[in-house]
């Protein structure tokens, strides 16, 4: 079994500025100082968290995806996170599960954060993404889906790490700090969460707050307000002996995600 290693990326973000995130994160990234197998970017990675998605949407095969490619095959590693997409016509809040050979994945984003009307810009996702990466399944979400324990559920156990991306205001980082380390307890996982900081052009505050939780749900790391780049490994013989020692999802409801909308 082997053990993950994790870097989180807690920055601001250029608003409307894809060019400028591009070649922000690239000299951030630049200062890695150790391998890493899993880079994890904000929600909205180039434009922070607007719903003007006519003016900001990239294609699939678009300049962004490009920079993913190039910046997974530089590092060796996946990198991940989310932005704009435009599909036959539709826009997403896509996560792009990025890997060294070029190859990619990706997940819609399930819950769109009705309080801002992204559920009237953008078409919602009907399906989870599970990926596999050194052994370790890996169950990537964003934001808001944070809120939805019944979509983050862990049966099986079908996932080793959760990972939510997010652009997550500090007006309720109280629900992010909170929900966090409840997804891992009750899931029996380890969950990180990615969140922006500074403040966008629409006056909100984000205080980061980027987070890794043990399947315990202990703090691993966090970083409040300021920008960082942090690695972390997460060790898959610790979370195997928990769940050996405490196999609580043997309990479980069973349950499945019918109907849904599309």
């Amino acid at each position: 079994m082997h053990d993950l290693s994790v870097t989180l990326v807690q920055t601001s973000l250029h608003w409307h500025d894809a060019a400028a995130n591009r070649e922000m994160l690239a000299q951030k990234l630049v200062g890695l100082t150790e391998p890493t197998d899993l880079i994890v970017l904000p929600e909205m990675f180039t434009t922070g968290f607007s719903m003007e998605a006519s003016l900001l949407a990239e294609k699939t095969d678009g300049t962004t995806l490009n920079w993913l490619q190039e910046q997974a095959a530089k590092y060796n590693a996946v990198i991940t996170g989310s932005l704009i997409i435009e599909e036959n016509g539709k826009y997403f809040n896509r996560l792009i599960w990025m890997r060294p050979n070029g190859s990619f994945e990706h997940y819609d984003k399930r819950h769109l954060f009705r309080m801002a009307d992204e559920h009237q810009v953008y078409t919602a996702g009907t399906s989870r993404l599970l990926v596999t990466l050194k052994e370790w399944r890996i169950c990537p979400l964003v934001c808001y889906d944070l809120r939805f324990p019944v979509w983050s559920r862990n049966t099986g156990p079908d996932y080793d790490l959760l990972l939510y991306v997010a652009n997550w205001p500090a007006k309720r980082n109280l629900a992010w700090k909170t929900l966090l380390p409840a997804r891992a307890i009750e899931n029996l996982a380890y969950v990180v969460g990615v969140n922006r900081v500074g403040e966008d052009s629409k006056g909100i505050i984000y205080s980061g707050d980027s987070a890794a939780y043990g399947p315990t749900g202990e703090v691993i790391w966090q970083q409040h307000e300021t920008e960082a780049i942090q690695t972390i490994k997460l060790s898959q013989a610790t979370l195997q002996a928990y769940r050996q020692a405490f196999p609580a999802y043997l309990d479980a409801d069973a349950f499945s995600l019918n109907n849904l909308p599309d």
